[in-house]
């Protein structure tokens, strides 16, 4: 933790007051470490009780150096076998991706946008409320929503942990498919659940905002992963910028990753026996030499980040439930 005098300083030099002026109370020790930056506790003058961000001074300059090293050592080293242009676009992608995190009142936004846009579905999706007059691009005063962790909500019944599951994955969809703005950083710190089945979603710092076109491609790719048709799959793949040659990945292996990637949503399914990712491990083996087909595309890059990270959080929740019927009403099936 950063000593609490720097803290002070940096609270003070952005709100332009000093703190016993802003806050009534101003917890000390931190209760929390965000990556940039740490979470303490405080009450506002009305007694409201908060929970601060405090971004540590100077951290923007050190990540834009670092990520230019990064991009520099990958050159030198020729690790990325990529075209140039796909290499500035995915840099941009981290890039923008960095530059949204390092700033409070884009968090702020997306806070606001996401709370309205869950607040008309779910009453049960959480997302804390953001006090813009204690909020500047390096601090964000937010109000406090407390649950439990990831770790105690897997010891909750079977039948709360699929609420729990469900309510995850539904959110996270209806974000990707109807917002299409998600938050993309799937850690499970960033989630907090109650066993009333409410989930709580902290920091969004990490959204990516999407186009229709991508979404529509997106919507089609799944439709035909279920038809199981190979030339649709590939057709969207390419208009994705995912696939550098059709044609060219074995179809019996297209069949044995369709079962695999598609078994968690489609049957009734134990997460955390996690079949599908065993078996994706061997299956692995057999397609490495077709792997240079399919290339890294800066459209999913985040939906493929999210979407495996909320499938290690189901086998985290130990998930055992056919989650079908979400998957159907996120996106519906031709008829």
């Amino acid at each position: 933790a950063m000593p609490f005098a720097e803290i002070k300083a940096q609270v003070e030099k952005e709100l332009g007051k000093p703190l016993d002026k802003i806050f009534k109370h101003f917890d000390e020790t931190p209760f929390a470490a965000a990556s940039i930056g740490q979470v303490h506790k405080a009450i506002l003058p009305n007694g409201e009780q908060v929970v601060v961000k405090v971004q540590y001074p100077g951290v923007d300059e050190a990540c834009e150096s670092d990520l230019k090293q990064v991009r520099l050592a990958l050159r030198l080293m020729g690790v990325l076998k990529i075209d140039r242009k796909l290499q500035d676009r995915l840099f941009q992608e981290i890039q923008e991706s960095l530059d949204n995190e390092l700033n409070y009142q884009i968090e702020a936004q997306n806070l606001e946008v996401a709370r309205t846009f869950h607040a008309a579905l779910d009453d049960k999706i959480i997302i804390p409320q953001v006090f813009k007059d204690y909020s500047s691009r390096h601090i964000l005063t937010l109000s406090l929503e407390q649950g439990e962790s990831i770790e105690t909500a897997s010891t909750w019944s079977q039948r709360t942990r699929n609420t729990l599951g469900r309510r995850l994955l539904r959110a996270m969809g209806q974000e990707i498919f109807y917002l299409k703005r998600f938050h993309c950083d799937p850690h499970p710190g960033n989630f907090a659940f109650r066993e009333d089945g409410s989930v709580i979603i902290y920091d969004y710092g990490g959204v990516k905002t999407l186009s229709s076109d991508v979404v529509h491609h997106f919507r089609q790719l799944i439709h035909a992963a279920r038809a199981q048709d190979i030339a649709e799959i590939e057709q969207h793949l390419d208009a994705l910028q995912a696939i550098s040659a059709r044609g060219k990945f074995p179809e019996d292996l297209y069949h044995q990753w369709l079962e695999v990637l598609m078994r968690p949503l489609t049957t009734h399914y134990d997460f955390a026996e996690n079949s599908a990712h065993h078996d994706g491990v061997e299956l692995v083996k057999s397609s490495l030499k077709y792997w240079d087909v399919f290339k890294p595309s800066p459209d999913t890059l985040m939906v493929n980040r999210t979407v495996s990270g909320h499938y290690w959080n189901l086998i985290h929740l130990k998930v055992h439930d056919n989650l079908n019927d979400i998957f159907e009403e996120l996106v519906p099936s031709r008829d």
